[in-house]
């Protein structure tokens, strides 16, 4: 941990670094899968679904700085190597020999909502430890999430 003037308690932010990087680790696999999805869709709702994966993923690439950058503000150190990810993300592995557009869209649904579980966990976590200003970020972050997983479940729930 690097000294600040950040008021919070220096047990407590080194406790906050360690959650913020556990969920940066996932925020920077889920990013990668969604370039996944993005350069690989295939079939007749190519274009929509091509367009939509790389608008998640830019928003997902927002979150991934705002958990870095508070990490960093609290006097810790963003490891958001992809080594480090590779490591540490709760995610499931992202199917490399899918192509169809439903099973893009069935895959990403699953790495949003099991990422949008972390970051509603993390809340509760960055509340207990004291800090509204993480949990804040995190409110954000699942605010964003569960908008995108809309936007994407919509491409399967007409099926159903």
């Amino acid at each position: 941990m690097y000294e600040t003037e950040n008021d919070l308690p220096e047990k407590r932010r080194a406790k906050l670094n360690a959650l913020m990087n556990q969920r940066l680790a996932s925020a920077v696999d889920l990013q990668t899968q969604l370039k996944q999805a993005h350069w690989n869709v295939k079939g007749p709702s190519f274009i929509g679904l091509h367009e939509l994966f790389d608008k998640v993923d830019e928003a997902v690439e927002s979150y991934v700085d705002q958990i870095a950058e508070r990490i960093v503000q609290l006097g810790g150190i963003a490891e958001g190597t992809a080594r480090v990810a590779a490591a540490r993300s709760r995610l499931h592995e992202y199917p490399l020999n899918i192509a169809d557009g439903l099973a893009h869209v069935t895959a990403v649904s699953k790495a949003l909502g099991c990422f949008g579980e972390e970051v509603r966990e993390s809340i509760q976590e960055a509340t207990a430890l004291e800090d509204a200003d993480t949990a804040d970020l995190f409110t954000e972050v699942s605010r964003g999430i569960d908008k995108w997983l809309w936007f994407v479940e919509a491409h399967n729930q007409a099926t159903k």
